[in-house]
């Protein structure tokens, strides 16, 4: 098993071993507000490649930050990551700490996922030149496919597969479907599960169930339904602060079989 930490490091633990030291060779991450190493996946290919993919919270040369996706080959020795490439940056890069998104999948066919927090500027999640508040498409060699929805359209990003989401924390494939869900919060409520598909708009800060922290409206919001944006297919008007999501498929926990599991990151 691998794990990331906030501080940027990867470590693994096996069974009768426990968790290892740091490995080497794992980029720089800015680890400051809610940045820091991110996700981490395997490639589909794993047991051929030992590809292991990171997503984690990059800064320029200004302090500017947002989120970046790389990968590197998983050593032998499982003590380091080799040649590490960073092959995807979200641009622009804004002075901030929050929403970073940074949740990974691969479907069937070997797409790459990544979903993307507007780094808590609203107004970037509808904004197609910006990768703000974006779910993006890539290849599993980190390139860009050419039947994503905006690849000819002029002045949108080619990445993005779909957009108008606040902060992605959960991202799964269903295994008997095929279908992509994600997970977002919302602000003060309004956190949502989507089936996210292409070209789709899922409202924010347009259409939200939720309010700000201060008790007052999204100044932005039209509503909770606005023409041109998706529902979600379930919606919370408390926020349970889901951080995560996975569907159960094996039958260790039968009662858990066809279910999805989600982790709340709050009491």
């Amino acid at each position: 098993m691998l794990i990331t930490l906030k501080g940027g490091q990867l470590r693994h633990w096996q069974a009768g071993r426990g968790l290892s030291d740091p490995l080497a060779g794992v980029p720089k991450v800015w680890a400051n507000g809610q940045g820091g190493l991110l996700d981490v996946v395997l490639a589909p290919d794993f047991a051929q490649s030992r590809r292991v993919w990171l997503s984690y919270a990059e800064a320029d040369s200004e302090g500017r930050a947002s989120t970046a996706v790389g990968f590197g080959r998983l050593s032998d020795d499982l003590q380091r990551l080799e040649h590490f490439r960073t092959v995807f940056r979200q641009m622009p890069k804004l002075s901030t700490g929050n929403h970073f998104g940074g949740r990974m999948v691969f479907d069937a066919k070997g797409a790459l996922f990544i979903a993307l927090g507007e780094n808590n500027q609203r107004a970037t999640a509808q904004d197609l030149d910006k990768l703000q508040g974006k779910l993006v498409r890539l290849t599993g060699q980190g390139e860009i496919p050419p039947d994503n929805p905006f690849v000819h359209q002029a002045g949108a990003r080619p990445e993005i597969w779909s957009y108008g989401i606040r902060n992605p924390q959960g991202l799964a494939i269903n295994p008997w479907s095929g279908a992509l869900w994600l997970h977002e919060h919302g602000p003060r409520g309004g956190d949502e599960i989507n089936i996210p598909e292409k070209g789709k708009n899922y409202g924010w800060p347009l259409a939200t169930w939720g309010i700000n922290y201060s008790g007052l409206k999204v100044p932005e919001a039209k509503g909770e339904i606005v023409e041109g944006t998706e529902q979600p297919v379930y919606y919370w008007k408390d926020s349970p602060a889901i951080s995560g999501m996975a569907f159960y498929a094996s039958d260790v926990f039968a009662p858990w079989r066809h279910k999805t599991v989600y982790r709340r990151a709050k009491r």
